[in-house]
């Protein structure tokens, strides 16, 4: 092949590349995606948690359960321990449930969220061959591995590619959009002329992918999924990979030590684990990073975006990396998916810059925030932490006390799943403020811009479930007439489902409320609109057009 198309182009195919490509592949979109690594070939040993919200989003693709029977072992605990050593003792636990302990209904301070998907604990090791599996299982979506963008053009018709295939031939790819998932490093963004802006160092990371069989027969607590090391000597954390033999240790460096040689790795894991020099593990991967506060300038140029890592870069707290990029994915395919349904007007695409880039500063603030608080605790480990001795005691007690009341907002983060909302989209009926919301803590509210407060409506089935891909007109008084605003959606082509809760819970207030296909709020009222059109041009962006004009 020298030539190939699709409606659109991306750029990488990480979970951010293959969640946007399922989720157009959802709306009727082709895409082509060129990947460097070989078919099959594992990532880098990166991301460790999705997040509620994206297997939301993986609970609309079909492939939540999937993603739920892989990576640790059914009952092996997703909590979070805070202990002097790995081996040593505990200070403190934020109590997450195993997989199968979710199903026992075990307790957990993320166990009562309004969503039939809580937070899945998966090294993206084993997360990406699931997705990569679901978008090759779809026939619109095409995978060129081995290959690299080198060029592109654009056109008032689209983009043309040029790519170097896996012997170096010459390849090019002709699509109506390109989307650069191409990570930190990204050549798109580099080539649309967007700029990283922000904070370039928050804190240095030494990481080190090991092997250690015998590690677990040697800790004094059972084994948790995230192990944070907290004595005078060295911090870090180890999270578990497989459940079993490998392991992924994180040296936090001091403000004090130049650079990530200047740490010997071997004495630093020992320091973390517990363990002497006796002790046999082996070095899998390496790669040492700086952690960010990195936001793009912007998301767009033409007909070519960026998503994900391409688009923002900061410290992995809460998980919120890769899981961002998730969340950019399923807003942009509900953008493009519209435009290639013919019911959202092409300026309508504006919209994605002016709803995602305001969020994605709110978490880079949460995420450095937390990263510096977590380096102030790490500076003051009391001297007595480990010791045997009432001072001992006493210091873990009011260590313990202060690491779970802090972490426990990232590791059970509620408000950045569930909080975030759009109040400066030019394609939602501004009513109201949704309420404010914290890393940990959010108020479901039903005004224009928040989530679409999600509730059971049959055993098995939520309200996600019956929305689907669609426009939802949620009706809690059937006595309301809404055929007008179901006429002028339809004659528009806007895709659109009535729903009726008549016993929705708190907060629906409201006799109405319309939600977008990405369960973000666009309108609410007790009654239709004086005019049922004019709602129905702002949800498609006909009236972006009109002002532009």
């Amino acid at each position: 092949m020298t030539d190939l198309s699709a409606d659109v182009v991306i750029v990488g195919a990480g979970p951010v590349g293959l969640t946007l490509a399922m989720e157009l592949d959802r709306h009727g979109v082709s895409t082509l995606i060129v990947e460097k690594r070989r078919a099959g070939e594992p990532p880098s040993v990166k991301c460790n948690h999705v997040s509620a919200r994206s297997m939301e989003i993986f609970r609309g693709l079909g492939i939540a359960d999937d993603i739920r029977a892989t990576g640790l072992p059914d009952d092996y605990p997703h909590s979070v321990s805070y202990r002097t050593t790995l081996t040593g003792r505990e200070i403190a636990c934020v109590p997450i449930p195993s997989r199968a302990g979710r199903e026992r209904g075990d307790p957990g301070p993320d166990t009562d969220w309004p969503t039939p998907e809580p937070p899945h604990r998966i090294n993206q090791i084993y997360l990406e061959p699931v997705l990569f599996e679901a978008a090759l299982a779809r026939s619109g979506i095409t995978v060129l591995n081995e290959a690299e963008v080198t060029d592109f053009t654009q056109s008032a018709g689209g983009v043309r590619v040029e790519i170097r295939g896996a012997g170096g031939e010459a390849l090019s790819a002709q699509g109506r959009y390109l989307v650069g998932c191409d990570g930190g490093r990204s050549m798109v963004r580099g080539a649309i002329g967007a700029k990283l802006r922000g904070d370039a160092v928050v804190q240095r990371v030494q990481s080190t992918y090991i092997r250690a069989p015998g590690l677990i027969d040697l800790m004094e607590v059972p084994p948790t999924w995230g192990m944070f090391a907290f004595n005078p000597v060295r911090t870090g954390v180890v999270y578990s990979i497989d459940g079993r033999e490998t392991w992924l240790v994180h040296n936090y460096l001091r403000d004090d030590e130049a650079d990530f040689d200047s740490i010997d790795r071997d004495w630093a894991i020992r320091q973390i684990l517990g363990v002497d020099d006796d002790f046999e593990f082996d070095m899998l991967a390496r790669e040492d990073w700086f952690g960010r506060r990195l936001v793009s300038d912007k998301l767009r140029e033409g007909n070519v975006f960026i998503c994900g890592d391409a688009a923002h870069l900061w410290v992995p707290y809460a998980g919120y990396g890769m899981n961002a990029g998730i969340a950019d994915a399923h807003n942009l395919a509900m953008h493009m998916g519209g435009v290639f349904a013919g019911w959202a007007d092409p300026r309508s695409l504006d919209a994605h810059e002016a709803e995602r880039l305001p969020i994605t500063e709110q978490v880079s603030y949460f995420a450095m925030n937390h990263a510096h608080e977590m380096a102030r605790k790490r500076k003051a480990v009391p001297p007595e932490i480990d010791d045997d001795t009432p001072e001992g005691a006493a210091a873990r007690e009011t260590a313990g006390r202060a690491l779970y009341d802090l972490n426990v907002q990232q590791y059970c983060c509620a408000g950045l799943n569930f909080g975030y909302y759009y109040d400066a989209s030019p394609l939602i009926a501004k009513d109201g403020t949704p309420p404010p919301y914290t890393m940990g803590s959010f108020t479901a509210s039903t005004v224009p811009g928040a989530r679409l407060p999600n509730v059971q409506v049959e055993a098995e089935r939520w309200l996600y479930d019956v929305q689907g891909d669609r426009f939802a007109l949620v009706r809690t008084d059937t006595s309301v007439d809404v055929d007008a605003l179901l006429d002028a959606a339809r004659a528009a082509g806007l895709p659109i489902t009535l729903i009726d809760l008549p016993d929705a819970p708190a907060p629906y207030a409201e006799a109405l409320v319309l939600a977008r296909p990405d369960n973000h709020i666009a309108w609410r009222g007790n009654a239709l609109p004086p005019d049922p059109e004019a709602l129905v041009a702002l949800l498609r962006g006909a009236r972006m057009a009109e002002v532009a004009a």
